[in-house]
């Protein structure tokens, strides 16, 4: 059976009402699918005529994720590098080559959390662009290039509509489509809106280039903005409040 068949109804099924939450604590290979269709949208390089994107991914687990795929990790990279390739083909994406996706083991990340890193490699020299990470590993979500894999000591939580909503160790994504982590049902809500990123020393609010912006405490954001217990998220009109605990 396909690891990933029916994906999108696997996706549609977290949802509950207005707002879903999908955070689980071990990584799954939907969540990891979520996200490295995520990376491929925002590593993407312009021609005249296409859009170019990663055909590279090296997916960094903890000791005890990685061990949850032993026996079908090889399959699990195929249905991954599938779902990709879809992905491209309906957001009209080009690629040089078949997506690749492999799996390596980080024992500084913790339960849950995962890194990401892209590259394109050219299937004719066979050469990565991904640099080597001299031990280091980039956790998914977090804010700048090259950081070491940290754990947030605190755990986030989101206050949406009388319901606490644990944000997971790689952050949360907030917007109208069904594939983020809280799903707003407004018409002013971009499809992707807004996230919660992870940092070293705690969280902070990211617009995803959303049409009417990400207001946190009664100010629109230009930049990711450091998030603090109380802080209001406006989406739209609805209202989120962050905590941690």
């Amino acid at each position: 059976m396909s690891v990933l068949r029916s994906l999108e109804s696997k996706i549609a099924g977290l949802v509950e009402g207005t707002f879903s939450r999908a955070f689980r604590s071990e990584v799954r290979p939907v969540e990891l699918a979520r996200k490295l269709a995520r990376e491929m949208d925002q590593h993407k390089a312009y021609s005249v005529s296409r859009t170019y994107v990663p055909n590279e991914y090296r997916v960094y687990l903890s000791p005890r994720d990685r061990a949850q795929f032993e026996g079908y990790e090889d399959n699990l990279a195929d249905e991954l590098a599938a779902y990709l390739l879809e992905h491209a083909r309906r957001e009209r994406l080009a690629l040089i080559a078949r997506p690749v996706i492999e799996f390596e083991t980080d024992a500084r990340l913790g339960l849950g959390q995962f890194g990401i890193q892209t590259g394109v490699v050219n299937p004719e020299h066979g050469e990565s662009s991904i640099p080597e990470q001299d031990g280091h590993t980039v956790v998914y979500g977090s804010v700048g290039a090259g950081a070491g894999a940290q754990a947030v000591k605190r755990r986030a939580v989101l206050l949406v509509a009388g319901r606490r909503l644990l944000v997971g160790p790689t952050g949360a994504t907030i917007g109208r489509s069904r594939q983020c982590d809280v799903v707003v049902e407004d018409p002013n809500v971009s499809r992707q809106h807004a996230e919660v990123r992870p940092r070293a020393n705690g969280w902070v609010l990211v617009d995803l280039g959303s049409t009417n912006g990400s207001i946190l405490n009664g100010r629109r954001i230009e930049r990711p903005e450091p998030l603090a217990p109380g802080d209001t998220i406006e989406v739209g009109t609805s209202v989120i409040t962050f905590d941690v605990e």
